[in-house]
């Protein structure tokens, strides 16, 4: 067996390395967060674009949460293994599985990009951009520009978590900095300078998308820890089949965003259309922006409980390959009362400052219905959100113990059967109300699953110290 490396993963306190890998990480994953937010701040802004330029920002975010679910399962299942086999000793299958993980990412991103092109029409209307005639135009515009660039997207976030099991979570960090600062700087030459409108906010968050994909590859051609080379880059099935299902959770921890987000824009659209106010043509498009801002709050908060709980996984994985699962024990404690403590803390904010957030979206510009709703929609839809940090940590932390089957299993529940399932029921006895009840009531009943798997998972870990 070759010498490990990253042997300070196994001696160092897991409080340190959950600083030093966790907070890289949570700036990393709200960076990759801010793209889309940004776009949107600026958009809704822009007095020519306003609530259906939101809107439309709403229809396509689905769509790239896509591109973004994929190379997630690709990119934080290669994190998780290549940390367990670095923990065993086992450097050359870690190489294999870089580079396994590099060819399918390139491959799934050129290929959801052909997708997305050849079925334009039916997507944006799966995902509500036929809510009005304006809202369908930007729609379209915004969605073309995005889709050219999902390989670098796809990319850049696969290899973000590959450079963290590197151990250098501040390049990984460095890299989606440097790509969405350039976003940012673009975003209101574009917008307001040029008046490209949603092809200039596009064209911002692509050319950021390309920097930090080319800063990547400079990256995986330096690695520290694994070296690699041509035979590196051959699919191998016995790594993929290995790989693949630790980053699952990811996978649809993301996609069911996607679902409950076709779900809730087409029960929008459709008790919308209902409503005393919102089934005016003028407005119509308000809701699906409103809910589409108050989603994007959320993805920030879960952002920084994922951000804290991936940051974990090279340590607990390291940890879980060397035997010690004492270590990984102390690690998921700490985890859970911090995950706790990041939900408390945006519980605090969508309830006390509701207007302000939805001021940031350019609220001052529009209808009173749009901010009546959007207060009403933060603090409904949001309210669980001490126990939806938690489980989305226990959620990534059981794929660093090589639980990938529990993981997956639970995460089925909550974004699917709960997600989808209430975001159809609810609204057929509370109307428009019913899609905001969604939320906190798929969060609880997910939580009393959670209960019983941290529990036993505890007990599990308090087993003696194992070879």
């Amino acid at each position: 067996m070759e010498q490990k490396t990253n042997s300070f993963l196994e001696t160092e306190p897991v409080s340190r390395l959950m600083r030093k890998y966790a907070v890289p990480c949570i700036i990393s994953l709200l960076v990759a967060a801010l793209y889309n937010i940004v776009d949107q701040i600026f958009i809704a802004n822009a007095s020519y674009l306003g609530s259906y330029g939101n809107a439309a920002n709403t229809v396509v975010f689905p769509l790239t949460v896509i591109a973004l679910a994929i190379a997630v399962m690709i990119g934080d299942g290669a994190c998780a293994y290549v940390s367990i086999l670095l923990g065993q000793g086992r450097k050359e299958d870690a190489s294999g599985t870089v580079g396994n993980a590099v060819l399918l990412t390139v491959a799934s991103g050129l290929l959801l990009t052909v997708l997305y092109l050849v079925f334009r029409e039916p997507i944006l209307a799966m995902f509500g951009g036929t809510v009005n005639a304006e809202t369908l135009h930007h729609s379209r515009e915004y969605f073309f520009y995005i889709t050219l660039g999902l390989p670098f997207y796809m990319f850049g976030q696969a290899m973000n978590p590959v450079i963290r099991s590197d151990g250098s979570p501040r390049f990984a960090m460095v890299s989606t900095v440097a790509g969405a600062v350039f976003n940012i700087i673009f975003d209101p030459i574009f917008i307001f300078g040029f008046k490209w409108g949603m092809m200039g906010a596009a064209v911002a968050t692509v050319l950021g998308q390309v920097l930090t994909a080319v800063m990547a590859v400079w990256y995986v051609c330096h690695m520290k820890a694994v070296s690699l080379g041509r035979r590196d880059f051959a699919l191998r099935g016995d790594l993929v089949r290995r790989f693949i299902p630790l980053g699952v959770t990811s996978f649809l921890s993301q996609i069911s965003l996607v679902a409950a987000m076709a779900a809730i824009n087409n029960m929008i659209r459709k008790y919308g259309a209902l409503d005393p106010a919102f089934g005016q043509e003028e407005l119509a498009q308000i809701p699906m922006a409103v809910v589409g801002i108050v989603m994007k709050f959320f993805q920030i908060v879960i952002s920084i409980s994922v951000g804290m709980a991936a940051g974990c996984i090279p340590v607990a994985g390291y940890n879980i390959g060397a035997g010690r699962r004492d270590r990984a024990r102390e690690l998921f404690i700490l985890l859970l009362k911090l995950e706790a403590l990041v939900g408390f803390a945006a519980l605090l904010i969508v309830e006390i400052f509701p207007k302000q957030l939805i001021s940031l979206f350019g609220a001052g510009n529009e209808s009173i219905y749009y901010t009546e709703f959007a207060i009403r929609s933060f603090r409904i839809y949001l309210c669980m959100m001490v126990l939806a940090t938690v489980n989305k940590g226990t959620f990534i932390y059981l794929q660093a113990l090589g639980k990938a089957l529990a993981s997956t299993l639970i995460s089925l529940f909550r974004e699917l059967v709960f997600g989808v399932g209430f975001a159809i029921l609810l609204p057929r006895f509370f109307g428009l109300d019913g899609v905001l009840y969604s939320m906190p009531v798929s969060d609880f009943l997910t939580f009393l699953i959670t209960i019983y798997v941290v529990r036993a998972t505890l007990h599990e870990l308090s087993a003696e110290k194992v070879q």
